[in-house]
């Protein structure tokens, strides 16, 4: 008997501990899970989420005994969280243990798309640089005016990483923080307006959908440049496309897409982008800090005690 299912793609490192510590059993995603048998489906208490695929009210339905969803990961999204309150059933996260890498990597995009990191190594490795001189000057990144689109815990460690390289920092939420010498704005367009870089750290779900809007984008201009390490969904990507390709903005960082990994080719052939693989918390230290924490959640449930990071 097991009282725990894990759902997702655990890697060879994770799977012992959840083996070991629940007897959990490993499917690889909830079209699996939802295909247990009845009575191995009526032994589960706690659900350790992994990945970005709907966890709704009809997979919920399928467990009468659940009582906790431990998603792996700070954005929670894809679990239906409404249908899981409606039906007693506790969601937990994995904030805070991510935010340093999520962070450094926005960062790392920003200097990597500003000084072209991609096409001076290039120039290197092709032998350019003995055959044809230095390469080409690029963009200064520091002292720039920069923004922040969500200033929830990743957002404000960006902003905290931008105002050490001596930026003017602006940012955008649902209400003004405490951040004395940062500039808010109440409206998404007027923070566009005002930056050379716009940083997009929003949650992810249907409230933000294409949050940042072809106006938005619009409004950072010919020299903007927009790097999103939160969800594809925040940005209408259709309007991304067409702006990096007509040259209304001049670049971006992209950690995030709709439909990943399976991204639009058009962005396969643009020159003024960093793509990267959704690989924002994706260090050894902190995918171990993330499943240790999921884990806690759920033996916290299990043992009747307090959840660590409860949503709902």
């Amino acid at each position: 008997m097991t009282a725990t299912l894990a759902i997702g793609p655990y890697n060879a490192s994770e799977r012992p501990a959840l083996e070991e510590t629940f007897q959990a059993h490993i499917v690889a995603n909830a079209t699996e899970a939802c295909g247990l048998e009845a009575a191995t489906r009526a032994e589960i208490k706690a659900i350790a989420y992994k990945g970005h695929l709907p966890f709704g009210a009809a997979e919920m339905d399928l467990f009468p005994n659940l009582g906790v969803i431990a998603n792996y990961g700070v954005g929670y999204d894809a679990i239906d969280v409404a249908a899981a309150s409606a039906r007693s059933i506790k969601v937990t996260n994995t904030p805070d243990v991510l935010n340093d890498d999520v962070a450094d990597l926005a960062i790392a995009m920003w200097i990597s798309q500003g000084r072209e990191m991609r096409q001076a190594e290039a120039w290197v490795r092709d032998g350019n640089w003995a055959t044809k001189g230095d390469y080409r000057l690029n963009r200064k990144v520091s002292a720039s005016k920069v923004g922040v689109m969500g200033m929830g815990r990743i957002g404000r460690d960006i902003a905290d990483r931008l105002a050490a390289f001596k930026t003017e920092v602006h940012y955008h939420s649902r209400s003004e923080k405490q951040t004395p010498g940062w500039t808010y704005h109440a409206d998404p367009v007027s923070l566009a307006k005002a930056v050379d870089f716009l940083f997009v750290a929003l949650v992810g779900g249907a409230a933000t959908q294409n949050y940042v809007s072809k106006e938005v984008i619009a409004a950072l201009g010919p020299r903007g440049v927009l790097i999103n390490i939160s969800r594809g969904s925040t940005v209408d990507e259709e309007a991304l496309l067409d702006a990096l390709e007509n040259g209304t903005i001049a670049g971006a960082g992209l950690d995030v897409f709709v439909g990943e990994p399976k991204i639009n080719p058009r962005f396969l052939t643009l020159d003024n982008v960093v793509l990267q693989p959704h690989q924002g918390s994706g260090t050894v230290e902190t995918r171990a800090a993330m499943a240790k924490l999921q884990r806690d959640n759920v033996g916290a449930h299990l043992a009747g005690t307090a959840l660590l990071t409860p949503v709902n």
